[in-house]
């Protein structure tokens, strides 16, 4: 089972789609916003949440504060799944998330090349078998639409080749490993 760590959504119960996604732990989640809580990057924060899954980090920062999210999944099932997650989160936040939730049914890159930002938070948990050049280059296409205090969080096996940051012109704030899972925070690098 999968749920909403903490926040007014804390609790609330989400779907996991039966195949082609890999749900981020409780226990790399409370971490991961635990780290997110004291940089402040949540609170009135645009999310952006790729590769989606199931949609519990995007739903997560909602629940803690963030003021919209964005859901990018590609598989038609997920997608429904994520619908109904954020359909979930809303009723638990008293219906107050009207035009603040987004599920973009599309491939990650297609929507990146779409979009229109800022987004203050992105959350990157591509397949385990996404190459590297694919990564890479969803960096590039995500890095026009950061604000300039935004916070990248890219999600991988512990033994991926790290992202390419520099190619995106991002630079490192922090990296962890939890079991056989990896994050690596960025930001975009100063003009």
């Amino acid at each position: 089972m999968t749920r909403i760590i903490a926040g007014a959504a804390g609790g609330t119960r989400l779907d996991v789609p039966g195949q082609g996604t890999r749900p981020t732990s409780d226990r790399v989640r409370e971490s991961l916003f635990g780290a997110l809580s004291s940089m402040d990057a949540i609170a009135d924060a645009r999310v952006l949440d790729l590769y989606a899954g199931s949609g519990a980090l995007g739903l997560e920062a909602l629940s803690r504060g963030a003021r919209s999210a964005v859901l990018v999944e590609r598989g038609r099932a997920a997608a429904a799944v994520v619908r109904r997650n954020a359909a979930a989160v809303a009723k638990a936040l008293g219906g107050d998330t009207a035009g603040r939730t987004s599920v973009q049914e599309s491939s990650v890159h297609g929507y990146l090349v779409r979009a229109a930002g800022p987004f203050d938070l992105v959350f990157t948990d591509p397949p385990y078998d996404l190459s590297d050049a694919d990564m890479t280059a969803d960096l590039v296409a995500l890095a026009p639409l950061l604000s300039p205090d935004a916070v990248v969080v890219i999600e991988r096996a512990k033994r991926s080749t790290p992202p390419d940051l520099d190619a995106a012109g991002l630079s490192l704030l922090r990296e962890k490993v939890y079991g056989d899972t990896a994050l690596w925070w960025a930001e975009p690098t100063a003009p």
